[in-house]
C-alpha cells in the first residue's frame, strides 16, 4: 500500500497532466460546476441503505472520500470550470437522480445562465482494500445523466476519480491523453524490444533514385532538342542533371517527412505523366523526333506538379502510390484497346489512345487515393483479377479472329478483352473489400481469395510446399 506522501505526489502528477490540458478542456467544456460532497453506497444497486456521506464510523471510507473531494474540486477549476462553494450538497432524502437534473437546472450561486454543471461522486468499500467509484455528472440544463464507474485500490481512488471526472467534463481532453498513453506505450515496447524510433523521410532513397533518373532523362531531352550528338556534351550534361535531381530529392526529404509511399507517389506522377506525352507525341507524329523527348518532359513536370499537390493536402502510403502506379498501367492499356477498336484493327501502334489513357488513369488514380485507403495487396489482387478477367475476355473471343477477319470481329475481339479486364478488376475490387469498413453485398460470398502456398504434400525427402490460389471463407 502507498504512503500518504506518495499518494499525494502520483495525485499531484496526474493532476498536472489535466492542468497542462486546460485551454483545450475550456475550449470543451467550461462554466460554472457544482461537486456534491461524496456518498455512499455506490447507488448502482438497490440497497436497504439510502445514499448519505460517510460517516466517522467508518474511518477508512470517510478517509477515501475526503481525499475525493478535494481531488475533484482542484481538478474542475483546473479543467477551466468555476466552482460554485457555496453549494453544502444535498439535503437528505434528495439524492436521487431527479435531484441530480433539477439541481443542473438552476444557476450557480451568483451567477446567471440556463444552469450549471452538478458533479456528484459515490463510494463503495467493497472490502480487502477494493472500493467501487462511481462518478455522475449532468451538464447545465441537461436531462441526461454521464456516469463513469471503476473499481480501485484504496490508494488509487483519489487518481482515478481525477481521470474519470476528467473523461465525463472533456471528452477533447481525454480523447488526446488516451492517444498520448498509447504512442508512450509504443515507444516503450519498441525501446524494450531494442528497435529504435523510425528514421526521418524513410523514403529519401527512393525519392533521390527517381530524382537521378529524371534529371538525367531531362538533360537527354534538352541535348536530343538542341539537334547536338557531341559527346563531350551529353555526359556532362546527364551529370549536371542526375547531381540536380539529386540534390533536389535531399532538399525535399531535409525540408519534409516524406515516407516510402510519398516517394513512389512522386515517381508515378513524374514517371507515367512522362510517358504518356512522349506516347502522345508519336501518335501526333510530332516533328523533329527529338521534340518528342521535350513533350515528355513537359508532362512529366505536370504529373510532379500535380502528385506534389497531392501531397499537400494528405500523406500517401505503399497503398496509395501502388494504386496510382496501377491506374495508370490499367489506363495505358485500357486507352490503347479502345484506339484499336475505334479504328477496328491492331495493325497499328495505338500511341495515342495509350497516351491518353495514361494520363487519364494517372490523374484518376491518384485522385481517388487522396480520399481512399488501400491496401498493397488488395491492389495487386484487383490487377491479378483485372488481367485474369481480360485473358478471359480474351479467349471468349478469340473465335472471332479465325478465318477471315474484318473491322467488325477485330472490335468484338477486343470489345470482349475490355469487357473482361473491367469485370475481372471490379469483380476482385468486390471480393477484396474489408467487412469491417466495407459492407459486402448480400449476394456475395463471404470470405477473400488468396494465393501462395495454400498446402503441402509429403515426399519421401519430407514436406513439399503447394502453391497455387484459394478462398478463405465460406461460400
Amino acid at each position: 500500500m502507498l504512503r500518504p506522501t506518495y499518494r499525494l505526489a502520483l495525485t499531484s502528477a496526474v493532476l498536472a497532466v489535466v492542468t497542462g490540458s486546460a485551454a483545450l478542456a475550456k475550449a470543451d467544456g467550461g462554466g460554472p460546476l457544482v461537486v456534491w460532497p461524496t456518498l455512499t453506497p455506490a447507488g448502482d444497486d438497490a440497497s436497504a441503505v439510502p445514499l448519505h456521506k460517510p460517516n466517522a464510523a467508518d474511518h477508512a471510507l470517510a478517509e477515501r472520500a475526503q481525499e475525493l473531494d478535494a481531488t475533484l474540486r482542484d481538478a474542475a477549476q483546473d479543467l477551466g470550470f468555476t466552482l460554485d462553494v457555496a453549494d453544502p450538497g444535498p439535503r437528505t432524502g434528495h439524492t436521487r437522480d431527479t435531484d441530480l437534473l433539477d439541481r443542473a437546472s438552476k444557476s450557480a450561486a451568483g451567477a446567471s445562465g440556463p444552469g450549471t454543471w452538478v458533479v456528484s461522486a459515490r463510494l463503495e468499500d467493497l472490502g480487502s482494500d477494493a472500493f467501487l467509484v462511481r462518478i455522475v455528472a449532468v451538464p447545465p440544463s441537461g436531462r441526461e445523466l454521464r456516469v463513469r464507474v471503476e473499481t480501485v485500490k484504496g490508494a488509487d481512488v483519489a487518481v482515478r476519480g481525477l481521470v474519470m471526472l476528467r473523461d465525463i467534463l472533456s471528452p477533447a481532453v481525454a480523447a488526446q491523453a488516451e492517444a498520448s498513453e498509447r504512442e508512450r506505450e509504443r515507444v516503450d515496447s519498441m525501446a524494450q524490444l531494442g528497435i529504435m524510433s523510425p528514421l526521418r523521410s524513410p523514403g529519401r532513397a527512393v525519392l533521390a533514385v527517381n530524382a537521378a533518373l529524371f534529371g538525367g532523362y531531362t538533360a537527354y531531352s534538352i541535348q536530343r532538342a538542341s539537334g547536338s550528338d557531341d559527346p563531350r556534351v551529353i555526359y556532362p550534361l546527364l551529370a549536371l542533371g542526375a547531381g540536380v535531381g539529386i540534390g533536389s530529392a535531399l532538399l525535399v526529404s531535409d525540408e519534409w517527412d516524406m515516407s516510402t509511399g510519398d516517394a513512389w507517389f512522386l515517381a508515378a506522377g513524374a514517371w507515367w505523366g512522362a510517358a504518356a506525352g512522349v506516347l502522345i507525341a508519336n501518335g501526333a507524329d510530332v516533328q523533329p523526333l527529338t521534340d518528342r523527348y521535350s513533350w515528355g518532359v513537359a508532362t512529366g513536370l505536370g504529373g510532379l506538379a500535380l502528385a506534389t499537390f497531392a501531397l499537400t493536402r494528405t500523406q500517401m502510403d505503399e497503398g496509395d502510390a501502388i494504386l496510382t502506379h496501377s491506374g495508370a498501367a490499367l489506363g495505358t492499356l485500357a486507352g490503347g484497346v479502345t484506339e484499336m477498336l475505334y479504328r477496328g484493327s491492331t495493325d497499328a501502334t495505338p500511341h495515342t489512345g495509350a497516351g491518353v489513357g495514361a494520363a487519364i488513369g494517372l490523374v484518376g488514380a491518384g485522385t481517388l487515393a487522396m480520399f481512399t485507403q488501400a491496401s498493397p495487396s488488395r491492389v495487386l489482387l484487383v490487377d491479378l483479377g483485372a488481367g485474369l478477367g481480360g485473358l478471359a475476355g480474351a479467349a471468349a473471343g478469340s473465335p472471332l479472329v479465325f478465318g477471315d477477319i474484318t473491322e467488325n470481329k477485330t472490335r468484338g475481339f477486343l470489345a470482349a478483352t475490355l469487357a473482361g479486364t473491367v469485370v475481372g478488376g471490379g469483380l476482385a475490387w468486390l471480393l477484396t473489400r474489408e467487412s469491417s469498413h466495407d459492407k459486402r453485398p448480400a449476394w456475395l460470398p463471404s470470405g477473400s481469395p488468396n494465393a501462395g502456398i495454400i498446402g503441402q504434400s509429403m515426399t519421401r525427402t519430407g514436406a513439399a510446399p503447394a502453391y497455387g490460389v484459394g478462398w478463405s471463407g465460406a461460400f
